[in-house]
């Protein structure tokens, strides 16, 4: 057999998983929309988001709509 077998036991995977370098991005790693990165389209629609309430709050006056869940 050709190649490298590597045999880790599950104590030190879990403590892997905890670990401060598990829980930070490389720093190479490509900016991929959706993927990486937030998706270009879900950037827009956060951004009308935030227009649209900012509107609302701007409109003294107005009663504020119930959305029903």
């Amino acid at each position: 057999l050709a190649g490298t077998r590597i045999i880790c036991d599950r104590k030190f995977l879990l403590e892997c998983k905890s670990s401060p370098v598990a829980r930070t991005p490389p720093c190479c790693l490509p900016q991929t929309p959706g993927v990486t990165s937030l998706a270009q389209s879900s950037l827009v629609k956060l951004e009308e988001l935030k227009e649209r309430n900012e509107s609302e709050e701007a409109m003294p006056g107005e009663q504020p709509r119930h959305v029903p869940s």
